[in-house]
């Protein structure tokens, strides 16, 4: 029958939705208060923010009701819109608004919540080159590292200097601008910039989602983490020092707060004894996710898999599309045609100068965050990319 409809009744070509930025405020039930930037792109796929705290990506489906959503149409309207449109039944048009909203609106009352979330799509792998902009920004605020402030070793000294508070404010304004939606701060140990908090505050105003990658040690003081999650920190990554008491005990705060936090282990050969105890305890300190790399490099396949496999046992979730530190030898690696330091433009990393890079080992300055124009990085890049 729909063949014969089809024929009789031909479907129109479907008019994009305009590509671009859109934004809604709205209190919801419980005085609860929501803020959604919706980003939807030339091929008609999206993305939203909630509450500057979780990336929702959105298939050209789902875009389209959680475009009618941020205009304020209600189920039923934006149910009608997404059914003529695509032509499909009222009563799944009807399901789909009302599932994509639980889903939205449950960001908003459920802490400790993942970064990254997909709806009506399968899990990306890494490497598939967004549409319009990168998906997130690997900002180095510091090489230092602690305890004493030196540059980080495993890392090539190419920045010539750090840029100021001011400056990565304008860097973030720069990013949000186009349309990137989250950004991780890194290092070195970025803990040592004093302005940590003030820049994630910033990105929370913008509206982006804000992580920091970090060895802990400064969270095992309560109260610094807790300024961090006040000023708006979404999410963490902590470069787990087992043998470390205070790289433990940061661990142990963060995973009882309502920051998402990632305890990141980078294994040598020696610890493969050693990884079920540490996975027992990171399951016992209430970690959400665990991410691995190998300090071995080329040929780890094997131990990495195997690593993999005794993370699942323990019942913890594997993160593969956070940075990874220092090393492309890591699970995911091993299980996709493109390596993971290799992002194809999903990510991109910004040194302390404020440098452009396709990833933290690539040798390549694809433009500067204070003097070039965006536009000209962004076409570099997927010129690099390709």
């Amino acid at each position: 029958m729909n063949s014969v409809l089809d024929r009789l009744f031909p479907a129109r070509p479907i008019e994009p939705i305009p590509a671009g930025l859109y934004a809604r405020q709205a209190m919801l039930p419980g005085s609860q208060p929501i803020r959604l930037h919706l980003r939807i792109q030339a091929d008609g796929a999206g993305l939203m923010i909630v509450n500057a705290s979780c990336v929702l990506h959105l298939n050209e489906t789902a875009a389209a009701h959680a475009y009618r959503y941020v205009l304020g149409d209600s189920d039923g309207q934006a149910a009608r819109f997404v059914q003529r449109r695509y032509r499909v039944g009222w009563r799944k048009a009807l399901h789909d608004q009302q599932a994509l909203r639980r889903q939205v609106e449950g960001v908003v009352t459920t802490p400790d919540l993942d970064p990254v979330v997909y709806l009506g799509m399968a899990r990306a792998e890494p490497g598939i080159p967004p549409a319009s902009a990168p998906y997130r920004l690997d900002v180095a605020l510091t090489y230092a590292q602690d305890p004493d402030g030196r540059p980080d070793p495993r890392t090539p000294v190419r920045a010539s200097r750090e840029l100021s508070t001011e400056e990565w404010k304008r860097a973030l304004e720069i990013a949000w601008n186009a349309g990137i939606p989250h950004v991780a701060f890194t290092g070195g140990e970025p803990c040592r910039r004093a302005d940590l908090a003030e820049l994630i505050a910033h990105a929370e105003q913008l509206g982006m989602v804000a992580g920091v990658v970090t060895a802990g040690t400064r969270l095992a003081d309560m109260d610094y983490l807790m300024t961090l999650s006040n000023a708006g920190l979404d999410h963490l990554m902590i470069t787990w020092q087992p043998a470390d008491a205070d790289s433990t005990l940061g661990l142990r705060n963060a995973s009882a707060s309502d920051v998402f936090t990632t305890a990141h282990l980078t294994l040598r050969p020696t610890d493969s004894q050693a990884l079920p105890d540490w996975l027992a305890e990171l399951r016992q300190m209430g970690v959400n996710a665990v991410s691995l790399s190998s300090s071995a490099g080329a040929g780890t396949e094997g131990s990495m898999l195997e690593a993999r496999d005794q993370v699942a046992a323990a019942g913890l979730n594997l993160v593969w599309d956070l940075p990874v530190p220092f090393s492309e030898s890591n699970p995911i690696a091993f299980e996709v045609e493109q390596p993971a330091g290799s992002t194809g433009c999903s990510w991109l990393y910004v040194e302390p100068d404020g440098d452009v890079l396709l990833s933290r080992d690539a040798r390549d300055v694809l433009g500067n965050l204070t003097s070039d124009e965006w536009g000209v990085i962004w076409d570099r890049a997927q010129q690099a990319a390709a």
